[in-house]
């Protein structure tokens, strides 16, 4: 028999740690925001303003999948919602269920939403990779669950695909760009001993589980030279609002063999930095920094040329070098990817209707938002 465990504590998910690390195994396209241990730690900082809902699928006694929710209050046009929705919060590209059945899990998950008592003004589940991993699952899951909703699209992330050989791929960039990094490398070279030091441990499973606090802090100390360091919204490493947040769940990624950090030295002395978590050879960039003063050595070029050209030969799979900046991603991307969000208005709620009305008339025109029983939906 299939049922739904909803759990609203974060302490009741440590009963399902070890089910949480086999079905996140098995999911397609998980990334290190999905473990349960990130969540923990996001929950630790930021959860104090939020409603956890994480639904287990039961199959028997045995969980077939996950999907976790918050209800979180974010700020719309006509002030803040109760809003339903993944807790992920624009620190990766793409999110969704876990398990290898994810369309099962979501669509039973949200039958269970539609049934229970509605504490939230409206559902947005953005980060949903519509035309790959969520193959329509996502609004097919809503409908049957008789929650109509809105498709708009959300941001679009540049990656760089890794299946073939460094030599193939460095040969299709532009020629012109190509010149430009060898120019770089020659300039950052008269400035003395260059190295580029690549941090990943395998985690505690393999005994290597240390955070190399020493090149850690030399990544916070870039980002805080860095022009970013400048900046007050939290864009960075050394930002007060996140530094305590991303140095804790730094110690857990190094633990659970998710750290990808990446340093270029120049005489011994660090001058840029590139921050990621890995999962299953799939990396996501969360932080890049370089000190100003090497600006004119395309310092921040070269980091992306030495991490990617390595990246090729460890094997890994695919580079999600993040949204935004796409002006400048372009020559390293291979291909980029748009994220959707899906939004339902619940007809009881009525601020919702409201900022229904107002999308309609307003942000269809900007987002392309259309109502998905005007679509036609994959089975």
């Amino acid at each position: 028999m299939v049922e739904i465990l909803e759990l609203s504590r974060i302490e009741e998910l440590a009963d399902f740690r070890s089910a949480w690390h086999t079905l996140l195994a098995t999911t397609r396209g998980a990334s290190f925001f999905q473990t349960l241990e990130w969540l923990e730690v996001y929950w630790k900082h930021y959860g104090r303003h939020e409603k956890l809902r994480v639904l287990i699928v039961l199959d028997g006694a045995q969980p077939m999948g996950i999907v976790p929710l918050v209800v979180t209050r974010e700020r719309t046009r006509l002030g803040k919602l109760r809003t339903l929705t993944y807790p992920l919060h624009d620190w990766g590209s793409f999110y969704g269920p876990i398990g290898r059945d994810a369309t099962a899990t979501l669509t039973l998950a949200m039958q269970h939403v539609a049934r229970t008592r509605r504490d939230w003004e409206l559902l947005d589940f953005r980060f949903v990779e519509r035309d790959g991993i969520d193959v329509a699952r996502t609004p097919a899951a809503l409908e049957a669950a008789g929650l109509d909703a809105y498709e708009s699209s959300w941001k679009e992330a540049a990656l760089l695909d890794m299946t073939g050989g460094w030599p193939a791929y460095w040969a299709s960039r532009d020629h012109k760009f190509r010149n430009n990094v060898r120019r770089f490398q020659r300039r950052l070279a008269e400035l003395g001993e260059v190295e580029h030091i690549r941090y990943r441990p395998r985690g505690e499973a393999h005994g290597e589980s240390d955070p190399r606090w020493d090149l850690y802090d030399a990544c916070v100390a870039v980002a805080r030279r860095s022009w970013q360091g400048q900046s007050s919204n939290g864009t960075t490493l050394s930002h007060e609002s996140v530094r305590d947040f991303l140095r804790e769940t730094h110690a857990v990624a190094a633990r659970l063999g998710c750290v990808d950090l990446n340093l270029i030295q120049v005489n011994g002395q660090p001058i840029a930095f590139g921050y990621n978590y890995v999962y299953n050879q799939a990396l996501v960039g969360l932080r890049i920094g370089y000190d100003p003063k090497f600006a004119k050595a395309g310092v921040g070029n070269l980091l992306y040329h030495y991490t990617f050209e390595d990246s090729f030969q460890r094997g890994d799979a695919q580079f999600d070098i993040g949204v935004g900046s796409l002006e400048v991603k372009r020559w390293w991307w291979t291909h980029t990817v748009p994220s959707y969000r899906y939004t339902h208005y619940p007809l009881g709620a009525p601020r919702a209707q409201l900022l229904r009305l107002k999308h309609w008339l307003f942000g269809s025109r900007v987002r392309n938002e259309v109502p998905l029983a005007e679509m036609h939906v994959a089975g």
